[in-house]
């Protein structure tokens, strides 16, 4: 079987550590982008943590940057396997991981976080773990009678921006990413960590049922910050100062 052909920008990031810019440990941030998008979404957020001497690891999700089809034949556990294998890279480089997402991503992470208590926080950008949407709640039903419904790329307040996600939403692994929902709120209780939630105050992409969910359900310390200016894909909007500066501290903080 031929290979799905790769998007130009749907490239991986890995970068190494700079001790000396971060009190002398080496600080890793790995990023997980979202659903049909792939990695230039967050190549911008893991390039300004890079710039501050953080290793960051932002992996391609298997499915994605290739074809709608191609993503149509995976499911949560493959896209899980890789995050974790990325994670793993990154930890064997350097001394405490911090985990960060986008949309699907932010589930990934807390998935994560759920899994691995060794990561020292979290940082979701608009995360999604629930819907109101009744279209998503036919998803079971609907993907065995048509394979795809219109994108849900490109929610982006800023002008002539462009995410380079796929044109078609493929049902049968937008239904996969739904069964991972449940589990992950039945073991959000088990994160300790610091988490840090930034949330766009428009969204088109992910309703409101997904924050009280996850800022409620967690254990540990969480802090919320609006962005007023951006859409769903946020790390590419007008906010994406706002995230850079906030993730930052955090990450700071939380390793220290």
């Amino acid at each position: 079987m031929t290979a799905a052909p790769l998007h130009p920008l749907a490239s991986p990031l890995a970068t190494d550590a700079d001790p000396d810019a971060t009190g002398g440990r080496r600080i890793g941030v790995l990023l997980s982008h979202g659903f049909t998008g792939q990695p230039a979404s967050i190549k911008p957020w893991a390039e300004a943590l890079a710039e501050k001497g953080y290793a960051v690891e932002v992996p391609r999700l298997p499915g994605h940057g290739t074809t709608w089809q191609d993503l149509n034949t995976r499911t949560w556990e493959d896209w899980y396997a890789e995050l974790r294998a990325a994670h793993d890279r990154l930890a064997a480089r350097t001394d405490v991981v911090v985990a960060a997402g986008l949309s699907m991503g932010g589930a990934l992470v807390l998935r994560l976080a759920a899994d691995t208590p060794s990561l020292a926080g979290v940082v979701v950008v608009n995360p999604a773990v629930a819907t109101k949407r009744l279209d998503v709640k036919l998803l079971p039903v609907l993907k065995h009678l048509v394979p795809s419904f219109p994108g849900i790329a490109n929610d982006i307040k800023k002008p002539g921006v462009e995410e380079h996600g796929y044109t078609r939403t493929p049902l049968k692994a937008a239904h996969s990413m739904m069964q991972a929902w449940k589990p992950l709120v039945a073991d959000l209780p088990r994160i300790t960590v610091p988490l840090l939630y930034l949330r766009s105050t428009v969204d088109h992409v992910v309703d409101e049922a997904s924050e009280p969910l996850i800022t409620r359900g967690v254990s540990g310390e969480v802090s919320v910050v609006r962005l007023p200016e951006s859409y769903h894909v946020a790390t590419l909007d007008n906010d994406l100062p706002t995230i850079v500066e906030e993730s930052a501290a955090f990450v700071a903080r939380v390793t220290s």
